[in-house]
């Protein structure tokens, strides 16, 4: 095609900025890769006059998005506001409706409202492009639709969210409390508005619940997502699970199993070891298992200007290309609503307690995991000066439910002081 593709953005903050400046400083590469010019016609944002640092003035302003997205001069309108409601969901709907492809960065809008507007994208003959809205500069959507479409998929599991990534290991690199690493982040401009989207996990799960849609071929159901953040997890936690030969990890997984679509954003231990255990900083990595490629390790940024526009981008080049896929890698009539699972599979799991120092306590807690039917893989208990004793067990594989009996039972004990931390031990 010789006729440029014309583009309307719609958010320039970090992100829009960040296309906006590859726009500007690729286009000769940007036009020889795709066989047409990129031009971005018009923008919106919510204050016309912020100084941006890149020049906005060539394009036409639209201080309503919704108006940007009906425009008869662009084609592709490209939703980088964030919210899963309100401005971004309407200005979307306008797009799809006036006939126009949608990129965006937003994973809370597709989590939440997925289906509906992949059918209405369809129904329009349109797609939405989300490449940015997972994992950064990571091509995991493109990997799944594209480069594994000829593999059943097993399992995928990773480290989506770079703010919690960075805390867990400066907590073990700097021996600092998640508190301290907590207002770290703030100052450094890490955390989310609402900063329990990251340490409570929400953010992760909104991308696990796209991702799991596009490996099983299922509807996105974020509601059925389990989410626990990383707020319980301290020090020694941290310091213990490394002795093990473990490291702590917010850790997504998705994997269909005869109970259902299992889909679970909670702290993990992974081998210190694996790909996963080696992951340092605000890097993400996304594993993928599937029955032909095996299994396969992404990784990259997760976020930033860079890393995300640059997703953004390749979304637009496939466009431009006149290459589209359906928005969940098959048409969404054909997506399963799958039912959730009814329980986690089996697996070992890492118990910290602290127990009054007396005789019998340790037989009373081995009773207790033995009455739920958990064996007692290792046990360690610490030198302490206090009358009471930390304690750690590792279990072999057992279910959630027999755990949750276990310390059900522990807690009714005298021995027992304060709630235990439990976490899941995943094989990578």
């Amino acid at each position: 095609m010789t006729t440029p593709l014309r583009l309307g953005i719609a958010g320039l903050g970090t992100v829009g900025v960040g296309v906006v400046r590859i726009l500007r400083r690729q286009a000769a590469l940007l036009s020889a890769r795709t066989g047409r010019d990129l031009q971005l016609v018009a923008v919106s944002a919510r204050d016309a006059n912020r100084d941006r640092g890149v020049p906005l003035g060539g394009y036409a302003w639209e201080s309503d998005p919704v108006a940007l997205a009906r425009r008869d001069d662009i084609d592709v309108f490209v939703e980088l506001m964030g919210g899963h409601d309100g401005p971004a969901k309407e200005a979307t709907e306008a797009a799809l409706a006036s006939g126009k492809d949608v990129v965006t960065a937003n994973k809370a809008l597709l989590a939440h409202h997925g289906q509906d507007l992949a059918e209405m994208a369809e129904a329009a003959g349109r797609t939405i492009r989300f490449e940015a809205a997972v994992a950064g500069g990571i091509p995991v959507i493109k990997a799944l639709t594209e480069g594994l479409a000829g593999n059943e998929i097993n399992r995928v599991m990773g480290v989506m969210n770079g703010t919690c990534n960075y805390i867990l290991t400066q907590m073990e690199a700097t021996e600092q409390p998640y508190e301290v690493l907590f207002e770290e982040c703030a100052k450094l401009g890490y955390l989310e508005a609402d900063p329990d989207l990251d340490v409570g996990g929400i953010d992760a799960g909104h991308k696990l619940a796209l991702l799991s849609a596009i490996a099983f071929g299922t509807r996105v159901d974020f509601d059925n997502v389990t989410l626990e953040g990383i707020q319980r997890i301290t020090l020694e936690d941290i310091q213990q699970a490394r002795d093990m030969g473990f490291r702590i990890k917010l850790l997504g997984v998705a994997q269909r199993t005869a109970r259902g679509l299992e889909q679970r954003m909670q702290p993990c231990l992974v081998p210190a070891s694996s790909p996963l255990g080696q992951l340092e900083g605000g890097t993400n990595m996304v594993v993928i298992e599937g029955d032909a490629v095996e299994q396969i390790v992404l990784r990259g940024p997760g976020a930033g200007e860079g890393p995300t526009a640059s997703a953004v981008m390749g979304d637009i080049c496939d466009l431009a290309r006149g290459f589209r896929v359906p928005t969940f890698g098959q048409p969404a009539a054909t997506l399963d609503p799958a039912p959730a699972a009814t329980a986690a599979r089996p697996a070992p799991y890492y118990l910290r307690m602290r127990l009054h120092d007396k005789p019998g306590a340790l037989a009373k807690i081995a009773a207790a995991l033995g009455s739920a039917g958990i064996s007692i893989n290792r046990m360690r208990q610490y030198g302490h000066a206090e009358p009471t004793a930390p304690v750690l067990i590792v279990t072999h594989k057992t279910t959630s439910d027999a755990l949750d009996d276990a310390i059900t039972a522990m807690q009714d004990t005298d021995v027992m002081v304060g709630h235990p931390v439990a976490l899941r031990i995943e094989n990578v």
